[in-house]
């Protein structure tokens, strides 16, 4: 582990290989705050990421051994952790299995299992007034046919939110972010572009900066926690 953060104010991100968790870590990176990743898949990205000197811990959440490794693995590094942000996902529908079951056990373990866990273990490296920000979904709200399973794991984690922020309070702030249609697939048709843009009331795919405006907002707030801030363009309201 890399011992140049210790003591000093960190960031730490689960899930940060891809997409949004990956566009946070480049940006905290660029303000020189010091970074601490969660990772499952080694990537270009994940090399990338270590030579801009931040700190990439493979874990993989979908056992109690991988996240009690990750928690500890950042223990040691001894950090003064500025805020903890839960991206770590997992994205599967009951169409890709026969065994409902697993699937459910499988969402919850990465959507709520793994902030629970680890909101309690690294509570206390955590300054006062610092802030948890769990990444949930718009279908929290609305829940999805598709993707059942998905939909109320990240219902529980959403819940988190509200207990955690009890919990937690004065000492830090718990809030969560509702994302939908952020950023498209690079490959994905047009004809496919358009239908997913249609079903949001601005019709429009923002792109991370947008998420990065969220997340900077619920850092420099003093007086919000327990709050969801959706960013969905309205979909949830079609």
């Amino acid at each position: 582990m890399d011992r140049k953060y210790m003591k000093q104010e960190t960031i730490v991100i689960t899930g940060a290989g891809q997409r949004i968790g990956l566009a946070l870590a480049k940006h905290f990176t660029e303000q020189q705050i010091p970074v601490v990743v969660s990772y499952r898949t080694e990537r270009v990205t994940i090399r990338s990421l270590r030579n801009s000197g931040v700190t990439c811990i493979q874990a993989d959440f979908t056992t109690n051994t991988g996240i009690t490794a990750f928690s500890e693995a950042v223990i040691e590094l001894n950090l003064n952790i500025r805020g903890l942000i839960h991206n770590a996902s997992d994205w599967k529908s009951e169409s890709q299995t026969d065994d409902q079951a697993s699937l459910l056990d499988k969402m919850m373990q990465v959507h709520a299992k793994a902030p629970y866990i680890l909101n309690h273990a690294l509570e206390p490296y955590m300054l006062s007034n610092s802030d948890i920000i769990h990444f949930t979904d718009y279908v929290v709200k609305k829940g999805s046919p598709r993707h059942i399973a998905y939909a109320a794991s990240k219902a529980a984690l959403d819940n988190l939110t509200l207990s955690f922020a009890q919990k937690f309070a004065p000492k830090l702030k718990v809030n969560s972010i509702a994302p939908a249609l952020i950023m498209l697939n690079n490959h994905d048709r047009n004809e496919h572009k358009k239908k997913v843009l249609s079903k949001s009331l601005l019709g429009i795919s923002p792109g991370v900066f947008e998420v990065i405006n969220a997340v900077q907002f619920i850092l420099n707030s003093r007086y919000m926690t327990g709050q969801s801030i959706n960013l969905d363009g309205g979909r949830a309201l079609k």
